[in-house]
């Protein structure tokens, strides 16, 4: 597996207060909002937004957690491993609220289609919004995001990894992809070995 990194700290550093800058503008400023962050990584973005939003308007914004997994349309072919259970805190409720949903990478849609049901448990939301630190392309339902740090076109055989300081110790998103080797290509191009 090789890696290419696409976004480095600075880079999503940029995205996220971009993206905050659009949300202020977009709702003419953060009264009623309410940020949900998507577990995990989607937390830990809803947060930095949120703070940003604090430092442009002097407005705290409340952030709610969201544990979708039980609302998964595979959830019946995922292991018990997979399907480990977040807490889902939403103290200031969502009923006539326009809510920002954050997450860290828009693939499918199905993630969201999943936050989306979960949410409306909880009361009926004015609107749902969604800001995505990347769109990576290859939806199956038709999802958009409100506001995307960055669109990077990707193959489906590509993976795509979000870390983030708060759970993996750096701020970056790389671009993981299998190399495939040509038997006429050069010594030079050969992985090295790890001896």
């Amino acid at each position: 597996m090789q890696e290419r990194q696409i976004m480095n700290q600075e880079d999503v550093r940029r995205a996220l207060t971009r993206v905050a800058h659009e949300i202020l503008e977009h709702n003419r400023g953060a009264e009623d909002l309410v940020i949900v962050g998507i577990h995990t990584r989607g937390v830990h973005l809803a947060r930095r937004i949120a703070a940003s939003l604090v430092e442009f308007e002097g407005i705290e914004v409340p952030v709610a957690t969201l544990d979708v997994s039980l609302y998964r349309d595979d959830l019946g072919t995922r292991s018990q491993t997979q399907t480990k259970l977040q807490p889902t805190d939403i103290p200031s409720g969502i009923q006539g609220k326009r809510v920002v949903l954050v997450d860290d990478v828009l693939y499918t849609g199905r993630t969201i289609r999943a936050a989306m049901d979960a949410l409306v448990d909880f009361g009926r939301p004015q609107q749902i919004q969604l800001a995505i630190l990347l769109d990576r392309g290859h939806r199956e339902l038709p999802i958009r995001a409100d506001y995307v740090g960055q669109n990077l076109p990707t193959a489906i055989s590509e993976r795509v990894k979000v870390r983030l300081v708060e759970t993996d110790g750096t701020d970056e998103v790389a671009l993981i992809f299998e190399e495939i080797y040509s038997e006429d290509s050069d010594s030079e191009s050969e992985p090295e070995s790890n001896e």
